[in-house]
């Protein structure tokens, strides 16, 4: 949903690569950037990460993850610059194809509102009623992160979420 944001917001359109995954590139503040959609099932998403990163030619550092994470409520985020998988597959893919769990990432809470065996479903289906709202400002939340990774780094994402979480704490 994130990338589809960021995509319609900068009038771009994904593509299909000759790899694993949808693509779109732009440029924002003199920096270029390309926006990766896996077209493998999430537990692959390694396979994607690893031919974006090979075709690109960038190191791991300059790749950033957006992904749920069930540990979080809905609609937090938080930012982490490296780390585990933290049971999440996608993750666990990405940390296996690439040799490294040294990228940056964005993590979206979804909650764990699920049955002991329904985690995939609940991950597939759809927002419910209360939280469609929440969703907006998820969504521009973490695309404003993403903007300030794409314009200076992991310096600038970390800047970015220490001023969110201060203006958050401020309206407390």
């Amino acid at each position: 949903m994130l990338l589809d944001y960021l995509a319609e917001k900068y009038s771009l359109k994904m593509i299909p690569s000759k790899n694993d995954y949808f693509y779109c590139e732009g440029k924002l503040n003199n920096s270029e950037y390309s926006l990766i959609k896996p077209s493998t099932y999430v537990n692959n998403s390694g396979i994607a990460a690893l031919a974006a990163v090979n075709h690109y030619n960038v190191d791991v550092t300059e790749l950033l993850v957006v992904h749920d994470d069930i540990n979080l409520d809905i609609s937090v985020i938080k930012t982490k610059i490296s780390g585990g998988d933290g049971g999440h597959n996608g993750l666990n893919s990405i940390i296996y194809h690439l040799i490294s769990d040294q990228f940056p990432r964005i993590r979206i809470g979804i909650g764990n509102n699920f049955r002991q065996g329904e985690m995939a479903d609940f991950v597939l289906s759809d927002f419910n009623s209360e939280e469609k709202p929440k969703l907006d400002e998820i969504i521009k939340t973490a695309a404003f992160l993403s903007e300030e990774f794409i314009k200076g780094g992991i310096k600038q994402l970390l800047d970015a979420n220490s001023k969110l979480s201060n203006m958050k704490n401020e309206n407390l």
